[in-house]
């Protein structure tokens, strides 16, 4: 994991030189700013995510859970609720998605893959049924506050009486990130359930053996994935102001990329919320920079594929080259 992250960090390095170099408005403040909005949402799946797979898990239903949390939050708010209100509303709904995941899981004993491929369809299909799989428009000014704010931007008037922005500010959702990657990587590293989901996914019977209880484990694990969903689809809708049911598709597979590039293994036992940013900002980069040289999304997604496939078979040739 130490040499696949060392990979993974240098591969940032690489690609921030080589668009700085190549893209002339790259390595700007307002693209370096553009880049971390873009990639938080990223991180906020990615970072579930890798809690569950620690345990030798998956969660396919973050994509459909986005989108139901955010349209619950949208009608919650169009509906005269209060905006932090109508949030907490969508979070909840997420989390209860999460422990619906972790019960499949834990007490009926089915595949991660498919109780959390039902949940995919179920979500999405609440969200489409509650909208009438319409976007939920209308919505408060207050709804895109925290998508669209930031802090310290500074503005000044220019010659003709003009508000001139000089310094964007740090988005909100940029601040969140780096809170809730600070804060889920003190409990994986520092905190008791971090050893025990480390645990259970390095070997799930020894794990229970020494006393863990590792149904509670796991169902943690499917909350942390199912709340930072919710997190997600709350972010992105006040992003646009508008929840849309159609949101999230496949972002449960940039959530897994994230975390696979950055060193987490899809085996279990290994994974660590730093390697997870790494990965999350490599595939936000590559987004931002192959967009900016004028290259198709179809040759956008090949690229990011081919560095998917290669950071997999970097953790399995390590795993048999310790073996």
């Amino acid at each position: 994991m130490v040499v696949q992250r060392f990979v993974a960090i240098s591969a940032l390095v690489v690609l921030f030189v080589v668009f700085s170099v190549t893209t002339p408005k790259f390595f700007t403040v307002q693209n370096v700013l553009t880049v971390g909005l873009q990639t938080s949402t990223m991180a906020f799946m990615g970072i579930g995510v890798t809690y569950v797979i620690i345990t030798g898990g998956i969660d396919l239903s973050i994509g459909s859970v986005i989108a139901l949390s955010g349209v619950v939050a949208g009608l919650l708010s169009r509906a005269g609720i209060a905006v932090w209100v109508s949030f907490l509303c969508g979070l909840l709904v997420a989390v209860g998605c999460g422990m619906v995941n972790g019960l499949l899981v834990t007490r009926l004993s089915l595949p991660p893959f498919i109780a959390t491929l039902g949940m995919m369809q179920i979500a999405r299909g609440i969200a489409l049924q509650v909208t009438g799989a319409r976007a939920v428009a209308g919505l408060p000014e207050k709804f895109g506050v925290l998508g669209n704010g930031a802090l310290l931007r500074v503005t000044a008037l220019s010659g003709d009486g003009r508000q001139v922005v000089t310094f964007p500010g740090i988005p909100y959702p940029v601040i969140i990130m780096v809170v809730v990657a600070l804060a889920f990587n003190f409990l994986l590293r520092r905190h008791r359930i971090g050893r025990f989901i480390y645990a259970v996914g390095s070997n799930e019977e020894a794990a229970r053996l020494s006393g863990i209880d590792v149904n509670r484990t796991k169902i943690i694990a499917y909350l942390v994935s199912g709340a930072l969903a919710g997190l997600t689809g709350i972010v992105m809708m006040s992003r646009i102001v508008t929840a849309q049911p159609n949101a999230g598709v496949g972002y449960e597979l940039d959530a897994i990329a994230s975390a696979v590039i950055g060193g987490t293994s899809l085996m279990g036992g290994s994974g660590t919320i730093a390697g997870t940013m790494i990965g999350a900002f490599i595939i936000g980069m590559l987004r931002n920079g192959l967009n900016m040289q004028g290259v198709s999304y179809f040759i956008q997604q090949i690229i990011i594929g081919l560095v998917i496939i290669a950071a997999v078979a970097a953790d399995r040739l390590q795993r048999r080259g310790e073996k």
